[in-house]
């Protein structure tokens, strides 16, 4: 389970990373292509297929939502959930996997995500401690760089391209539906969040976007970590806004600037504040240049 405690002064009242009032969470389910579709509540997007072989989901948000997710479920599949993936470690997106794990779902991820699951984890930049996972909300399958599942007739394609969000992010495409879950690697709320204490990076984030834009044509359909459906162009606008925020902040360090003198010089400019503002990205782009 996750422990919350005071939240950062950086992020916005709207937060994603928490929500204290679940019994007032409605869990809202969008159609993506047939039998696939994705769960809006509170935290991650959740992933959904369902077909002959059983129910698939990539992550499972909040704990106290796990009853209400397998109600919304329950609509499309009398079956209980057989896979759980997680797209990385962090709570908004795991903390029901000791809920799916106990109820026998087999939990998937990244080696680095099942070893930070393993850990009590600080999340910085939300000013959260995420506790370690007991034995039940552990992956019980791992992979290093990819993993191919053949599940209610697709296949399942997921892919570690290295430090992003964190250091152990995974994408998982659906082949013939030409659909991309993309995990918090790509999100719609504005400058993202992006760990660097536990393994992110800004430049790796806008590799692996690079990525994943090649896995991507004109007419797939993004499921991003947090937001509406998305398209290729969308993913290519966002990294273009990390590209340029990132060069003003590495100019600004080859020039000598300090991170305070970086962010007076507002490498934001142009940009919506949203999740985060002006001074938590900037030192997140700071950090990620020296590690």
């Amino acid at each position: 389970m996750f422990k919350k405690i005071a939240m950062s002064l950086l992020i916005t009242p709207l937060c994603i990373f928490a929500q204290d009032d679940f019994d007032a969470i409605e869990i809202t389910v969008n159609e993506v292509s047939e039998g696939i579709y994705f769960l809006e509540g509170s935290g991650g997007n959740i992933g959904l297929s369902v077909g002959e072989d059983g129910v698939f989901i990539i992550d499972d948000q909040f704990a106290p939502l796990t009853e209400k997710i397998k109600v919304a479920i329950a609509e499309y599949s009398s079956e209980d959930v057989q896979f759980v993936f997680n797209t990385h470690f962090h709570y908004d997106h795991t903390d029901g996997n000791e809920n799916f794990g106990a109820a026998g779902a087999i939990i998937v991820s990244q080696d680095n995500a099942r070893l930070r699951m393993t850990q009590d984890n600080f999340l910085q930049v939300v000013n959260v401690q995420q506790n370690a996972y007991n034995v039940d909300g552990l992956p019980k399958v791992t992979f290093t760089d990819s993993i191919t599942l053949h599940y209610n007739g697709h296949t399942l394609h997921a892919r570690h391209f290295g430090r992003g969000h964190t250091d152990g992010d995974a994408i998982v495409k659906f082949e013939e539906a030409n659909v991309i879950h993309t995990g918090d690697v790509f999100v719609r709320y504005g400058l993202p969040f992006i760990d660097v204490p536990n393994g992110g990076n800004l430049n790796g984030m806008i590799r692996v976007m690079h990525e994943i834009i090649a896995m991507a044509d004109d007419r797939t359909k993004i499921i991003p970590g947090h937001g509406e459906l998305s398209s290729r162009q969308d993913m290519v606008d966002y990294v273009s806004m990390l590209e340029i925020i990132r060069d003003r902040v590495y100019e600004g360090i080859k020039a000598g600037m300090t991170l305070e003198q970086i962010t007076a010089s507002k490498p934001i400019r142009g940009y919506p504040v949203g999740f985060l503002n002006n001074e938590s990205f900037s030192k997140i782009a700071y950090d990620s240049f020296f590690q």
